[in-house]
């Protein structure tokens, strides 16, 4: 069995993108993407985001101002590009957008906005300080 040599380049990255597809099983009654899916989704980007900048165990403390502009519908493409926007001491602030694509014809629509504050912890569970922004 190979394996693969360490990836060098350090990845910093303030932005994550992440796709998804609308099953039936993501929608609510009315054939729409449930919101508590949504967030998730949503919610996961901003992890990933926070994780990969903090290199720590991450917890999301809260989500703020989340809007839902418009309905996503089952079928439809949906990509999550969240955003490292500020950093504390220990938190970070996270903005993702959903978008959603009609797969037939490319159309794309901004349908979710929201922030989401992400906690570094140490190995015992205690706020851990994170690094600055990159420049």
């Amino acid at each position: 069995m190979s394996h693969c040599p360490p990836w060098t380049r350090p990845l910093m990255l303030p932005e994550a993108r992440l796709q998804e597809i609308v099953f039936p099983d993501h929608t609510n009654h009315l054939g729409t993407l449930f919101g508590g899916q949504a967030l998730a989704w949503m919610d996961k980007a901003a992890f990933i985001v926070a994780s990969r900048h903090s290199r720590r165990t991450v917890v999301t403390a809260r989500s703020e101002r989340v809007d839902f502009r418009l309905p996503v519908r089952k079928g439809q493409l949906v990509e999550l590009v969240a955003r490292l926007v500020t950093v504390g001491r220990s938190s970070m602030q996270v903005d993702v957008e959903l978008i959603a694509e009609d797969p037939l014809s490319g159309e794309r629509q901004l349908c979710t906005t929201g922030r989401f504050v992400m906690i570094a912890l140490d190995e015992n569970g205690q706020p851990s300080q994170v690094p600055p922004l990159p420049a």
